[in-house]
């Protein structure tokens, strides 16, 4: 892979590249790879993105029947799509079709709407309500451990289930002080959600949601089944009086209220709340089986996390202060992230003609930053699969470009709960790795399923047993 971005003309098998400064195109598979492309993109997404990074360096130009994809790979390339020039772009392939599915939240709106609801939520996610979190973030760590510790010395219990079902409760008592466990398969709703948006994005939007297909009669399930929480949640908190709270749920009550429509306001009700409960838990929930996962195959990680947590806590629950303290399990957390981002590929439009490093690219065009082959740039990462939490070290951040590591996004768009989903997962890990010891099923092959955000297809199956 060449680091610099350097020539295409010096690529085997890239396309023909413009004589003129500035408008030079990266180079990429030939058009008649186009099928091959397309199965892949269906099958092996992740293996998709490697292959062209490892072959084509990093800018790729990628022809997909009537889409031609812009593949950029750099740190300098991420920065100036994502943050510096990011009035330039909108959302792109994947998010553009997945508003069929997700309607206009936070993930998917533009422009004014965007700003709008960006302004709503930002206070939800201050530093000092997150701090006034802290408590409940524990609590509901703590009923993880619990839940886990009954199954000590038993039969294999799916982590990733009980990590989703901890997220969620995080969710529901910090940002809209609800109990989200009331609504059962609430969890599952989500998948077949997911599942639709990534449908959307891999067909393009080609085919109609009338079609009786399986996959999107499950969608419409789902989306009723998510109304009727919505519709619950907005009934009962208005109940309470909404205006007295400051949690997102009463400003969206509030905000959404002042719709001259009651029609859109309801839709926006919906659409904002669906994504926020979407993506507030399973990003997190995949952080902590990944986390869970790779600490497995390492057992002196697992003994370091352990180490610390009985020298930080002792046998108390973690309070905001200790974040600070608990500087090995946030490096542990960032490790895992890096190799298993939450958010594996950043989907942008060029709003117009842009140049992206040395190359050109038009108005219109699909641009992908995908953080999963960024984090593992062999020019900015060292043995770059090896999983290694010193890289997080103070000394080993400072050495690295800012746009290397982009776990939570960059720019504008950076996720606005970053600070409550590292708190969440950094306290989970280290009460857990207080108490407990998860190891992995033998036989269970852990699969990752590039989705919205980087699942695990088919759980995470692990015994318990005492820590030490």
């Amino acid at each position: 892979m060449n680091p610099t971005g350097g020539g295409a003309a010096a690529v085997p098998g890239g396309g023909a590249s413009s004589p003129a400064p500035g408008r030079l195109r990266p180079p990429g598979p030939p058009r008649r790879a186009a099928m091959g492309l397309f199965l892949k993109l269906a099958r092996d997404r992740l293996s998709l993105m490697t292959s062209a990074a490892e072959r084509y360096g990093d800018a790729v130009r990628i022809s997909l029947g009537p889409k031609t994809l812009y593949f950029f790979n750099h740190p300098d390339h991420a920065k100036h799509v994502l943050a510096d020039n990011s009035a330039g772009y909108h959302k792109g392939i994947g998010l553009v079709q997945a508003r069929r599915a997700l309607g206009d939240g936070l993930l998917t709106s533009e422009g004014e709407l965007w700003r709008k609801q960006r302004r709503m939520i930002q206070p939800a996610f201050q530093h000092r309500r997150i701090a006034q979190q802290a408590g409940a973030v524990a609590e509901e760590a703590a009923g993880l451990v619990g839940r886990l510790r009954a199954h000590r010395e038993g039969e294999p219990v799916d982590v990733l289930g009980e990590v989703t079902a901890l997220t969620l409760g995080v969710l529901g008592r910090t940002l809209l002080d609800a109990d989200l466990g009331a609504f059962g398969s609430v969890a599952h709703s989500f998948e077949a959600v997911q599942d639709q948006a990534m449908f959307e994005m891999v067909t393009l939007g080609a085919v109609p949601t009338w079609l009786p297909l399986p996959r999107q009669l499950r969608f419409r399930r789902a989306r009723e089944q998510l109304q009727r929480v919505v519709d619950r949640l907005v009934a009962e908190r208005s109940a309470r009086g909404a205006a007295e709270g400051d949690d997102v749920l009463s400003r969206l009550i509030v905000s959404t209220g002042q719709e001259a429509d009651p029609r859109v306001g309801g839709r926006r009700m919906r659409d904002e709340l669906i994504t926020l409960m979407l993506a507030g838990h399973e990003t997190t929930a995949s952080t902590l089986g990944w986390t869970f996962h790779l600490v497995d195959r390492n057992p002196g990680v697992w003994d370091g996390l352990h180490a610390e947590a009985v020298e930080v806590l002792g046998d108390r629950l973690p309070g905001y202060e200790d974040l600070h303290r608990l500087r090995y399990t946030t490096m542990v957390v960032e490790e895992a992230m890096r190799l298993y981002p939450p958010v594996w590929i950043l989907t942008r439009s060029a709003q117009r003609d842009d140049l992206v490093g040395a190359y050109h690219v038009p108005a219109g065009a699909d641009v992908l930053i995908c953080p999963y082959t960024l984090h593992r740039h062999p020019g900015f990462w060292r043995d770059p699969e090896r999983f290694d939490p010193e890289r997080f070290a103070p000394e080993g951040a400072a050495s690295r470009p800012r746009y290397a590591y982009i776990p939570f996004g960059a720019g504008p768009r950076f996720c606005v709960g970053n600070s409550l989903g590292m708190m969440e997962a950094v306290f989970v890990v280290a009460m857990v790795a207080r108490e407990l010891r998860l190891t992995g099923v033998p036989g269970h092959r852990v699969v990752a399923e590039p989705m919205l955000s980087l699942r695990m297809r088919g759980g995470l199956p692990m015994t318990v047993r005492p820590a030490g």
